[in-house]
């Protein structure tokens, strides 16, 4: 019998490039999504398979399934979205983790949660290795997914302290590639809409502050190594690309790679928008044997070829 895996979240921008890997690894895939910020699009190349099924439903309600694995991706990632509703944002996050690990517990199977380099907040240490608790800011805008975040990584070690839970953590930093939403408000998918479209390039602040850019391949390929380790490794482990850039320096990539006549228009930087984020990934080095090895040209290359069909649709 094949085993049986549960993807929440799976017809996202990261959910849906999961289920797509683990299908070709001959798993059977339960993909989960209540379709808030994730699209049918996404998935609808795999309905064919027979080993592929989508159920609608809310993960910060219960569930009852019988599979042998879980991985836990359920939550809008981007500001636009996990703003919009923040009360939902956070129970998607606390309530969502404690359905999964239940259900885990239940079942008695491994569980990854999907954390976030936001839980550094705007950090005071550079790079950040796992460690470094952060620098967060409990009652600000970004904080009921920085929050939501750090909580269920708190309950997933709680589970595993009280009842032996074979839990995986790992802490996703800044991830690009095709099936972005082209609206999420993210700095990749956003520079890329507007340069394909002619349209000017706005930067929020000088364009100083830094960002490490993963493919999305790379950060997949990570996810699966992290949840098919050993038990005795749970994480946090942080799964990012080190490779740093300005703002300002990839809005220039993103122009000459789509040869556009766009300009740079600065504004205001939002409240809590952390000014450097760059992983330490020496225990993914060490722990997983992973590394990214898709560089930032071709891996923008790759997903301005994805926008340009999407938006010509």
């Amino acid at each position: 019998m094949k085993t049986r895996i549960l993807v929440t979240g799976g017809a996202g921008f990261l959910g849906s490039h999961l289920c797509e890997k683990l299908l070709s690894f001959d798993y059977e895939v339960i993909c989960l999504d209540n379709f808030f910020t994730g699209d049918k699009q996404n998935v609808l190349h795999l309905r064919k398979n027979p080993y592929f099924e989508v159920l609608r439903h809310d993960i910060a309600s219960p569930i009852e399934l019988e599979v042998d694995k879980i991985y836990n991706l359920a939550c809008p990632a981007s500001p636009v979205h996990y703003q919009f509703d923040p009360v939902k944002t956070t129970k998607t996050s606390v309530l969502g983790a404690i359905n999964v690990l239940d259900l885990a517990h239940r079942l008695k199977i491994p569980v990854l949660q999907a954390s976030t380099s936001e839980i550094y907040g705007d950090p005071q240490v550079h790079p950040q290795p796992e460690s470094y608790f952060g620098n967060v800011n409990t009652l600000g805008p970004r904080a009921c997914y920085d929050e939501g975040k750090r909580c269920a990584e708190t309950l997933f070690f709680d589970y595993k302290r009280q009842y032996d839970l074979d839990i995986k953590v790992i802490r996703i930093f800044n991830t690009y590639g095709p099936r972005m939403h082209p609206n999420d408000g993210r700095v990749v998918s956003n520079f890329i809409v507007k340069a394909l479209q002619g349209e000017d390039i706005e930067i929020y602040g000088d364009g100083s502050q830094t960002r490490s850019f993963c493919y999305v391949d790379d950060l997949i390929d990570g996810m699966i190594k992290m949840m098919n380790s050993s038990s005795d490794v749970t994480g946090p482990i942080n799964i990012g690309n080190p490779s740093e850039f300005t703002i300002s320096q990839l809005a220039q990539k993103v122009i000459e790679l789509t040869s556009t006549k766009s300009k740079l228009i600065f504004k205001e930087l939002p409240e809590d928008d952390p000014l450097k984020r760059k992983p330490d990934i020496t225990l993914a080095k060490s722990v997983l044997d992973w590394k990214p090895t898709i560089e930032l040209d071709e891996g923008l290359r790759k997903t301005i070829s994805y926008f340009e069909k999407l938006l010509t649709k």
